[in-house]
């Protein structure tokens, strides 16, 4: 590597700016460094053949938005990718790793735009390409319609001037763009817990390569802690970036890790919430926990039925 990092990235203007993110403060901190960024394109930035809600779900356990960029990782074409890391599949590729996670993390939350969720009419149409999205919205408003939706943030936004009446998104990516004037609501974590490491950035490299052990010490570790109980609950669930898990972690007054978790069926009927806090230096043990609680409950139950044809 020498002193130069290559950094892969998706094509997106969201991923360009959650690039230039990481990469500021970075840059600052290794001045003899030099930073050249790559794109890498993934099969779900060049399909735009959307998938039908179920598909999607049965799906699970790979990345459409990973799978590209690790292949480039693992083969030496670049030495640092930067993820948002709820698209990155918490079995990563072997002999890669996660550097400890930067901060500050965006806004976890989810937004709705184009309405707010009281101001639907009954049986208006929402669009969302995530089915742990449409699970929690039909959780509360069984009557909605949802239409799974792909393809950029402004793209979808703009599906709001007349083909839906609201669109999910993450306020992380809007707030990243500038495009938090579009949010009409923002929904509640305890009610619509997002995707596990949302709002936060996965910088993944190989294990004992030059920029490993140079990016070392770089990194948020309350921020880590969070978003390792998050995915170490969806690893314990056996689930992917594609399936209705919603997990919050964040670290207390109280000095704790407080994890929240639900599972929901994709139709909204069933739901099965835990909640737990524990030490911040055992993030594992608590997203594991919680996950027992959820399966105790019939959480497997409900993920098995969306997985089966």
């Amino acid at each position: 590597m020498g002193d130069v990092v290559r950094i892969g990235s998706r094509a997106s203007k969201l991923a360009r700016c959650q690039v230039t993110e990481w990469l500021t403060p970075i840059a600052e901190q290794f001045p003899g460094v030099t930073f050249k960024r790559q794109i890498i394109l993934e099969g779900g930035d060049q399909d735009r053949v959307t998938p039908t809600l179920a598909e999607v779900a049965k799906s699970a356990g790979g990345s459409a938005f990973s799978s590209n960029q690790e292949a480039a990782l693992v083969t030496g074409r670049v030495d640092v990718i930067v993820h948002s890391l709820k698209d990155l599949p918490t079995s990563l590729h072997q002999g890669t790793l996660l550097l400890t996670t930067p901060g500050p993390r965006e806004d976890v939350r989810d937004v709705l735009c184009g309405s707010t969720l009281a101001g639907l009419p009954e049986g208006a149409r929402v669009g969302t390409g995530a089915p742990r999205r449409v699970a929690q919205l039909l959780a509360l408003r069984p009557d909605l319609k949802v239409e799974p939706i792909r393809g950029n943030v402004p793209g979808r936004l703009a599906r709001t001037k007349g083909a839906l009446d609201a669109v999910v998104l993450a306020a992380a990516g809007l707030n990243r763009l500038g495009l938090t004037p579009e949010v009409r609501e923002v929904l509640d974590p305890a009610l619509f817990p997002p995707s596990p490491g949302q709002g936060a950035l996965g910088i993944q490299v190989r294990v004992d390569s030059p920029a490993a052990k140079l990016l070392a010490q770089a990194g948020a570790p309350h921020i880590d802690a969070c978003v390792r109980a998050e995915r170490a609950l969806l690893a314990e669930l056996h689930g992917g970036c594609s399936v209705p898990v919603g997990a919050w972690g964040r670290v207390g007054a109280d000095g704790l890790l407080h994890l929240s978790a639900a599972v929901t069926s994709l139709n909204g009927a069933e739901q099965v919430s835990a909640a737990g806090e524990g030490p911040v230096d055992d993030p594992e043990k608590l997203g594991a926990c919680v996950a027992s609680d959820l399966l105790a409950q019939g959480a497997a139950g409900i993920l098995s039925s969306i997985r089966t044809p």
